[in-house]
Order: C-alpha cells, then structure tokens, then sequence
C-alpha cells in the first residue's frame, strides 16, 4: 500500500499492519537457533562462561546462589563477585558429584553379570568393581576437577573472609569516628549531619553505635566504683 506524500495512513489501517507484523517472529526459530537462545540466558552475567548446563534447574542454582548471598552479605562489586565465584564452584562441585554417580550407576547396569547366581549384594558388589576398572580414567579425571574446584572454593573463601575483615574494620574506624563528632555536637546543642561529611551510615547504624557506647561507658563506672 502506497501513500501520497503528507498523507497519513488511517488509524485501523495502521493497526491491521502493526497486527500483521506482530505475527512475524523476531527470535530464533531454528532448533539451533533456540537452542543458542536458551544457552544465553544461563550464561554467567559477569564473565559470560555457561554456568548452569540446559539440564539442569536454573531456578535452583538461583535458590542456591541467594543461600550464599545471605550468608555473606556483600558490600561492593567486589564481594559480590567472591561471592558469585563461590557459589559457581559450589554448584559445580555438586556436578562432579552428580556425574559420578550417574556414570557409576549407569555403567553398572551395563556390564555383563558373571554371577548370575550370586545374591543380589555380591552382584552389586562385581558390577561396582567393574565399573571402577572400566571407567578409571574417566573417574579420576572427574576426581581431579573435583580438587581443583575445591582448591578454588576454599582460596574464595579466604579472600572473601580477608576483604570482609578489613571492611569491617574501616567500618567500626569510621563509625567511632563519627560518634565522637555526634558526642562533641550533643554537648553543643547542635545536631550533626553525618551525610554532610560522606558517612554512609544509616541513623539506625548511628544510634546503635550509640547504645554501644552508652553501654559500655556504664559497665567500665560499675566495675569503677
């Protein structure tokens, strides 16, 4: 359809088009197409490395990434990142775990019984021992990324534990900090705002720290007098 020049299209006109465009899908339709699509939304959002294969529960590696979110409670790109890193290796330590036991149980029922006889335990007992000679080097190749997700798990930890430490320590510095100049302002009359100064700390921070003290103060008059 073809439109003289200045003249507009009529408004059911243009939503008939708009209608029919909708049709056409803009995602992928292919099998590899989508296939490529739903890798995308596992990848890792800050290296962009497959952390959460397509058979696997993204939903659950959510659930298990918010577990170590709330048990660290990071400040700043960087924890967060410790953290993320973290979790990664976790989730994949669990896959070594999975796999191995999938490829055990797997190959098991695989090889041939040479005792057909033999109570049900014995059985279990041959099918593992083949398996375990069967698949040696598969399972010490899964062993060895098993170590090496542990060593990188538990140096994580570390440093995240250290970066904690020393925020922590900044933070407790800075926050006496400012409860001196809230005291001095107190004893004025005067009402000190913290933001003023770039302190960070919320009021409830403040007054917290403040009871602390006030707490303290008390028990070193008591044990004084």
């Amino acid at each position: 359809m073809y439109l003289a020049k200045g003249q507009q299209m009529s408004s059911p006109n243009r939503i008939e088009i708009n209608r029919a465009n909708s049709q056409h899908s803009t995602g992928p339709t292919s099998p590899e197409g989508k296939q490529r699509s739903s890798l995308n939304a596992l990848r890792h959002g800050l290296t962009g490395q497959l952390v959460v294969m397509p058979t696997e529960d993204l939903a659950a590696y959510q659930r298990h990434l918010e577990s170590f979110t709330s048990e660290y409670h990071p400040k700043g790109a960087t924890e967060a990142h410790l953290v993320q890193a973290l979790a990664d290796a976790s989730w994949r330590l669990n896959r070594v775990a999975i796999l191995e036991a999938n490829l055990l149980t797997l190959a098991a029922a695989r090889e041939p019984n040479p005792l057909n006889d033999a109570p049900g335990h014995v059985q279990d007992a041959l099918a593992i021992v083949a398996v375990l000679e069967s698949q040696s080097k598969t399972l010490s190749n899964l062993s060895l990324h098993s170590q090496r997700l542990s060593r990188q798990f538990e140096r994580t930890v570390a440093q995240l534990r250290d970066l904690q430490k020393i925020r922590t320590a900044q933070e407790n510095h800075d926050l006496n900090d400012l409860l001196d100049i809230v005291e001095m302002y107190e004893e004025k009359g005067e009402t000190y705002n913290a933001s003023e100064d770039g302190f960070v700390f919320t009021q409830t921070q403040i007054n917290r720290g403040i009871r602390a003290r006030k707490r303290l103060a008390e028990e070193a008059f008591e044990s004084a007098a």
